[in-house]
């Protein structure tokens, strides 16, 4: 059968799961009006909050692809639990919920035009399994000696794990900003 995840990897791919599980309840029974509903002037919808997520994954998928690659290539595995350098968890942590630092995003995450309620969704769903591919095809790599390219600059190099952690923080980031934008007074009903 199928090599059994290790404890880290496979509470990275619960997360995953969590992750989508939860935008499901949250989105799926919204309206088109809802789901577009801007709080106001450069606040960004519910729309452009998933669409953000949706481009950060078109980007951020190929350098996990090259991280894997290049520790798969060099032979870099370890069994866990591993421990992360200080620059792989302060990205974690900087991105975690509730927001502690206002992040600006980088252009290519920016949200592009809005498209219907369930291509956004579906998208973000199919973005989910791909993530936990990568968990997969990582399984048994040392999750503190691969390397994966930063998302915000290409010359620093954060441990895999560390940028699994920051994938799923980001993503809750903007998950916690849909609950908030869903409890807003001029949210429609």
């Amino acid at each position: 059968g199928p090599l059994a995840l290790s404890p880290e990897i496979e509470a990275f791919r619960r997360q995953f799961e969590e992750i989508s599980a939860e935008t499901d309840t949250l989105v799926a029974p919204l309206s088109e009006a809802q789901f577009g509903w801007q709080p106001a002037p450069g606040v960004w919808s519910i729309a452009e909050c998933l669409e953000h997520l949706n481009a950060s994954a078109r980007f951020y998928l190929p350098a996990l692809d090259e991280g894997i690659a290049d520790a798969i290539r060099q032979g870099v595995y370890a069994e866990g639990p591993f421990s992360y350098n200080w620059i792989g968890r302060f990205f974690a942590h900087v991105i975690e919920p509730p927001p502690r630092v206002r992040l600006k995003s980088m252009l290519h995450t920016q949200p592009g035009p809005q498209r219907p309620k369930r291509e956004t969704l579906a998208g973000f769903r199919a973005y989910q399994v791909q993530y936990i591919d990568r968990l997969r095809q990582a399984n048994g790599l040392d999750l503190a000696h691969a390397r994966v390219r930063s998302p915000i600059s290409a010359w620093i190099r954060i441990p895999l794990g560390s940028a699994f952690a920051a994938v799923t923080a980001h993503e809750r980031r903007h998950i916690w900003q849909l609950r908030k934008t869903l409890g807003m007074a001029g949210f429609p009903r």
